[in-house]
């Protein structure tokens, strides 16, 4: 009788934990930041497979981008609607019908979403980046009703998105006439080794996501280009060629190689030209922004709005820019120097195929670092890897001012800008990211 009560004892003992186990509610998978970093590395890595220039990468970037927090601010309360803050953002009612989806898992499909239909190798890429999302959302508990039903709230958002990019006037580009060199002296003409044609020479025509106008910022003009030894211009060029070259230091050749970000750059192998895969400048800071995004352990929300923020930031950095530059049209140090100064000059960096003035990664910098030293703060010290996989060194900042101003500096390092397009650009991408910034105000709680 004995053995019998104490074997029911031992086997309740061993039930019990198992029922109460049982009993406790299940964990709901949530996605965070990191996983917008994932979704923001695909489409950098699609951008370096289609050589997507500058400033397209920008605008892929802020519509991919506002695809997913256009989830996040209709099912968010804390979040605004970038209606009335962007130029001619619609209104997007959120659909009725659809219930059972998770707004995280959402925002980040309506990015890819957004992505796949935007980017030229979207289709094929991005599908094969989404189906091993959706895997990995399976695995950490996500069911197959709340997949479909995020799938297909997704699909709706993108495609209210992917209108409003529409509208935008980039389509339009193709109708303006083949931009062609003027060959007068003092501006800019194809440079070696590939003399690629301009790139982006009526992107400033596209509206603009928060500017009134692309001219907005447009600095004063540069100091006009002079043969004549005594002149500013003469002086601002030798000044480059006696800094550049041989004279630079060990650290300013590592600086100058670090923020390269040249997707046009090519090698040559004999009788054969290779392209060398590299990022642009605006996906290096969009990565920056998942690095510190992620450092900062904020929310999935915060951190989609400060992605888009930065997305905005520089893409109307890039439309301010490209503006200045074929504005004045202004001539490249490779060329000046070779011809008035030094027949075998060269540059440290490649110079990328567009007008000198006012340098992008100038520009787009300290849009960049503005904006997240505003959302994240004025001393955030982190680590940029973002191109690690390049075979680049990571390097170590105490801020993102910082980081911006080495950026602006490589430029010149790099010898493919003058010390006056690093200066104004810096202000004018201050200008810019102000801008943005006072646009948004509100849209964060």
């Amino acid at each position: 009788m004995k053995a019998v009560k104490w074997t029911k004892i031992i086997a309740l003992a061993v039930a019990l934990p198992m029922l109460v186990s049982s009993c406790k509610p299940k964990v709901q998978p949530s996605l965070t930041s990191r996983d917008i970093s994932k979704a923001i590395n695909a489409m950098s890595a699609i951008m370096v497979q289609d050589v997507t220039n500058p400033p397209l990468a920008a605008r892929f970037f802020a519509y991919n981008c506002l695809a997913g927090y256009e989830v996040v601010a209709q099912n968010d309360p804390q979040f605004k609607s970038m209606k009335g803050r962007l130029n001619g953002y619609p209104t997007i009612e959120r659909p009725q019908n659809l219930k059972d989806y998770d707004f995280r898992l959402s925002a980040v499909l309506s990015i890819m979403k957004t992505a796949e239909k935007l980017q030229p190798s979207g289709a094929l890429m991005m599908k094969a980046e989404e189906t091993k999302f959706l895997d990995s959302c399976h695995k950490i508990g996500f069911n197959d009703e709340t997949i479909s039903a995020s799938v297909q709230y997704a699909l709706f958002i993108s495609g209210k998105i992917l209108a409003y990019a529409k509208a935008d006037r980039y389509n339009k580009i193709s109708n303006f006439k083949r931009y062609t060199p003027s060959g007068k002296i003092g501006t800019w003409m194809p440079t070696p080794p590939a003399y690629f044609p301009p790139v982006g020479p009526y992107f400033s025509t596209i509206r603009p996501l928060t500017l009134d106008t692309s001219s907005q910022f447009r600095p004063k003009a540069p100091a006009q280009f002079s043969t004549d030894h005594n002149s500013m211009f003469y002086k601002i060029a030798f000044s480059l060629y006696k800094a550049g070259g041989a004279d630079l230091t060990p650290a300013q050749k590592a600086i100058a190689g670090f923020w390269d970000c040249n997707p046009f750059a090519v090698t040559n192998n004999g009788h054969l030209m290779i392209a060398v895969k590299k990022m642009s400048p605006g996906a290096h800071w969009m990565i920056i922004t998942g690095i510190a995004c992620n450092n900062a352990n904020i929310t999935f929300s915060k951190a989609m709005f400060i992605h888009t923020a930065v997305a905005i930031g520089l893409t109307d950095g890039f439309i301010s820019c490209w503006d200045a530059k074929y504005a004045y049209n202004r001539v490249r140090p490779e060329t000046a120097i070779r011809q008035y100064i030094d027949p075998n000059w060269k540059p440290l960096l490649q110079s990328p195929p567009f007008p000198e003035f006012t340098s992008g990664h100038s520009v787009i910098s300290s849009a960049a670092a503005v904006m997240l030293s505003h959302y994240l703060g004025n001393n955030f010290k982190y680590t940029d890897n973002a191109e690690m996989h390049f075979g680049v060194t990571p390097r170590h900042f105490y801020s993102f001012v910082q980081a911006s101003n080495e950026a602006a500096i490589s430029r010149y390092y790099g010898g493919i800008h003058f010390i006056d397009s690093v200066n104004d650009g810096v202000a004018e991408g201050d200008s810019v990211g102000h801008w943005v910034i006072n646009k948004l105000d509100g849209v964060l709680p």
